[in-house]
Order: C-alpha cells, then structure tokens, then sequence
C-alpha cells in the first residue's frame, strides 16, 4: 500500500509537469505563429522563412506600442489589443507606451473622434498586469495628456522637447434642438470623466483642473513635472529604452 501510494503520487507529480511544460510549449507556439501572421512569414522545420519583419512588428516584440496619430476607432483597437497581446505573452514585464498625437482632435482643432476612444485606452492600460510606462515625444494634447499621466506613477516621462496640452472636449452637434441638448451633456459627461482621470493621476483638485482647462493650457516638459502630469524629464533614451535580445537575431 505505501508503494502503491508512493506511485501515485510521484505519478500525480510527473504528470503535472509535463502538464505545465505543455501548456509553456502551447504559449510560445501560439505567439510564435502570431508573429508570423503579422509579417507574413512561415515556420519550416523551426526555420523562419518570408519577408523582414515590418516595423510595428519590431516594436511590439519588444513590448513597445506607439500612438503616433488622433485617436480614431482603428487606432483605438490596435492599441487596445496590443495591450492584451503583451500581457498574455508576458504579464510582468512593463509595457512601454511612446505618444505624440493630438488626441480626440485634428491638428487644425477639428474633432477626429469620440472622447470614449481614449477612455477604452486608459481602462485597458489599468485593466492589464503589466506596468505600462508612458513616454511623450513630440505632443500630447487634450486626451492624449490624460493617457500620458495615466501611466505607471514614476514612470511617466516626455523627451525635453515635448509639448503637453489640455483643454475642454470639442463637440459640433448638429440637429433638433433636442438632439443637440442630449450630445452637450454627453460632452459635459465625457469633460468630467477626462478631467477626473487627470485629476486622479496628477494630484491636483478637480476645481483646478477644469479651471485650467477652460482655456487651452500648454505645459512645457518642466510645468508637467510640476503639475503632475509626469514625473521626469528624458535627457537619454538609455536610461528608460529595454536592453534585451533584438528581434532579428531572435529570429
């Protein structure tokens, strides 16, 4: 009987092993054949075989997402599920976040989508395991600014000459009068939850935040430090870029 149940065990032991070593083999497959879908490359006998990896590719493998346009519906679902890809690949590594984009706006100020977009970004940015570090190169203007300060707190960064901006939410509702009412307070709504969110991430009072806002406020990287938007200033790439094994000699 203690042979017996000493067999068993050690059986139970075994069996869980190859169990997890199945499930590990299964993952790197699965991301092993993402990769390829999105190069359009194929595995022969363990070779890679296609063309270069392209350059979204690159940056993702090395858990790097840039915003790098308005937030439109498209841009919003790509970075919503590279977020997700990246921490079903890797659930502690941190995620770096590039931005410099105007946000829900067009550079001439006309709306390019709804305020809702950004919202999908920084719940899923709260939502994932992975610390998600956020860099502004270039701008980050209205929403943009509240995803860059909803960054992983110590982590959030703009290169010295980065231009962080925020103003109130633009809406132009067209229609009955009664349509149009329904979209202003959809917009007081979206204007509240936006400014609450920066609120949150940069310790200043709600009042301060809509009182600055009411008029387009631009922060150089400095006064965003001291509002706390972000908590650093980037003189050197090296000192935040990841050092690890590059894509191509991976391959």
């Amino acid at each position: 009987m203690v042979y017996l149940n000493f067999f068993v065990s050690n059986n139970f032991q075994f069996q869980t092993i190859n169990d997890k070593n199945l499930q590990k083999k299964n993952r790197q497959t699965f991301i092993s054949n993402i990769n390829c879908m999105q190069t359009g490359a194929q595995n022969y006998d363990g070779v890679r075989i296609g063309p270069p990896p392209d350059l979204p590719s690159l940056l993702l493998h090395n858990r790097i997402v840039y915003l790098g346009m308005p937030l439109v519906p498209a841009v919003t679902e790509l970075i919503v599920a590279e977020f997700l890809f990246l921490q079903y690949e890797n659930a502690e590594k941190p995620v770096f976040m590039y931005l410099n984009s105007t946000g829900t706006s067009n550079p001439d100020g006309s709306s390019a989508g709804f305020e809702t977009e950004a919202f999908a970004i920084a719940d899923t940015m709260n939502y994932i395991k992975p610390p998600v570090h956020t860099i502004c190169v270039g701008q980050a203007f209205g929403t943009s600014a509240m995803l860059l300060s909803s960054g992983e707190p110590g982590h959030r960064a703009a290169l010295p000459n980065a231009t962080i901006m925020i103003h109130q939410p633009r809406s132009q509702a067209r229609g009955q009068a009664s349509d149009i009412a329904i979209k202003a307070r959809e917009v007081l709504y979206n204007r509240k939850q936006c400014f609450e969110i920066i609120a949150k991430a940069s310790g200043q009072s709600l009042q301060k935040v809509m009182k600055d806002a009411s008029r387009t406020k631009y922060l150089s990287p400095q006064e965003a430090v001291e509002y706390g938007i972000i908590d650093k200033i980037l003189e050197s790439p090296k000192k935040s870029l990841p050092i690890g094994q590059a894509f191509l000699s991976g391959l």
